[in-house]
């Protein structure tokens, strides 16, 4: 079955870039000139999807309003010729997708939140786009090469990516086997691993697709008696133990969102390739550099 819907977790509180996330969400700071959560959207939409599910919580309404008209900025805009491509570009950020919205009304974990978007999807596979997670590639959508995997072996799919042993604590590690160039059969997923714990340095990255079986699992899946959280990981460890997971070591760099080092690494690369202020920022880092 072809997959046309993303759910796209983004109800997160962003408390590790406060105070920049205290009235505005996490998702909608700036990568240069356009916020986080568009570059996952346009993500989807390159990749075919159709339909996305953005799950919130109080406070996000901005998110709304991005992807929507905003018949007063346009209709201004259209007044002037030299400022008809700044239209295009606000007016088709509403076009991308058909996008609805659903909130997380107990912050209780990546789990819970895409347990919110059962009805959406119903009885078809779906991909999972993490809020925090903006991953640029320079060839095919990294959701779309999950989605490759998908329809070419039957099996769930997770993005992952090699990571430094301290990283992997933080995330999760994968026992892998490799399939063939970039896929992995993987056999178990350990959320946040104490360092004997390791299985490999593989981590998942913000990128899934999955069937609905995977909300049962999500039901069967106790919170965590530290943080009151259900990870999600372990319905993802459930799909390994029963040979129904794949991984793909993804072709794109990923940034992430929630942390401060992150939002600057992903404004600075991107600026440098930027096609309006690319050439003026590099000569500017340039000279950064030589004061280092």
């Amino acid at each position: 079955m072809k997959i046309t819907k993303a759910i796209i977790p983004a109800a997160g509180l962003g408390t590790r870039v406060l105070p920049a996330s205290k009235a505005v969400p996490k998702e909608m700071l700036n990568i240069v000139d356009k916020p986080a959560i568009q570059y996952l959207v346009e993500e989807c939409a390159a990749a075919g999807i159709t339909d996305i599910l953005i799950i919130t919580n109080r406070g996000k309404g901005v998110i709304e309003d991005h992807f929507d008209y905003a018949y007063e900025l346009e209709q201004n805009l259209l007044k002037h010729p030299e400022k008809h491509a700044l239209y295009e570009a606000a007016h088709n950020v509403a076009d991308l997708a058909n996008i609805y919205y659903i909130r997380q009304k107990e912050t209780k974990g990546l789990g819970h939140a895409i347990l919110a978007a059962e009805r959406f999807v119903g009885n078809e596979p779906f991909a999972i786009l993490y809020g925090d997670d903006v991953i640029i590639s320079e060839s095919r959508p990294v959701i779309g090469q999950l989605i490759d995997a998908y329809e070419k072996y039957g099996k769930c799919v997770t993005g992952v990516k090699e990571c430094t042993t301290e990283q992997v604590m933080k995330y999760c590690t994968l026992d892998v086997t490799p399939l063939e160039d970039c896929i992995y059969d993987v056999h178990r997923v350990i959320e946040k691993p104490d360092r004997d714990e390791i299985l490999s340095h593989f981590a998942i990255l913000g990128r899934n697709v999955v069937t609905p079986d995977v909300f049962e699992l999500i039901r069967n899946t106790a919170p965590s008696p530290k943080t009151g959280e259900v990870y999600f990981s372990e319905a993802l460890s459930f799909l390994a133990e029963s040979g129904n997971l794949l991984a793909v070591d993804f072709d794109g760099k990923r940034y992430d969102m929630g942390s401060k080092l992150g939002i600057m690494q992903a404004n600075v690369e991107v600026a440098l390739k930027h096609p309006e202020i690319g050439a003026e920022f590099g000569e500017y880092i340039k000279k950064i550099a030589e004061k280092l």
